[in-house]
């Protein structure tokens, strides 16, 4: 896995300056298009730098969703906690994997984004490493999420921050929401559940 090294100015939602301090970030990234491969032959970081095969999935239904601290729609961490709480374990999974890509909104660290989610709302579903999530030269995970050549179903835009992908039991993309959808709706809650969607 490649590493990107940058440094950015912590900023507001507005975009005003909180700080003259600049933090350095270390973000999966790659350099060039991915060759095709299956779900379950990807892989990603933990929040806390462990290595982490989507091997470990198989048999599981899978939400992946792009997060942020210091966006509008950061308190849909409560309804993924609630979603986690009441469908996770030996089923369903949800991967959270932050990602500074719209309005700078994650400007933290792996060990601040850990903070954040578990002080404000108690996450304890499985956090990842932050990520870049452009859907050709972003992470493996997100460039075969958004990419049909990849994914065998349909090509994907990452629009905003807590966007939605959904992935059955048998590493099969199903589908993709933006950020409006709410993690407790009807349509994630029966993916979770194990029901069809509508």
């Amino acid at each position: 896995m490649k590493y990107l090294l940058f440094s950015i100015a912590l900023i507001t939602c507005a975009n005003e300056p909180i700080s003259n301090t600049t933090t350095a970030l270390a973000v999966e990234t790659t350099n060039e298009p991915m060759e095709s491969k299956s779900f379950y032959d990807l892989s990603a970081t933990t929040i806390d730098g462990a290595d982490f095969s989507f091997s470990a999935l198989k048999g599981k239904r899978v939400l992946i969703v792009n997060v942020a601290s210091k966006c509008g729609y950061t308190p849909q961490y409560e309804e993924l906690q609630q979603l986690h709480e009441r469908y996770g374990g030996e089923n369903f999974v949800i991967l959270g994997f932050p990602a500074n890509d719209f309005g700078f909104q994650e400007p933290g660290n792996e060990s601040q984004i850990k903070s954040f989610c578990s002080k404000n709302y108690g996450v304890s579903f499985q956090m990842m490493s932050k990520v870049k999530t452009n859907r050709s030269r972003g992470h493996e995970v997100y460039q075969w999420l958004c990419n049909k050549a990849l994914n065998g179903v349909d090509d994907a835009k990452v629009s905003w921050n807590f966007n939605k992908f959904l992935i059955d039991e048998n590493g099969n993309w199903v589908a993709h929401y933006e950020s409006r959808m709410n993690p407790m709706s009807v349509e994630i809650t029966n993916f979770a559940a194990g029901k069809k969607l509508l």
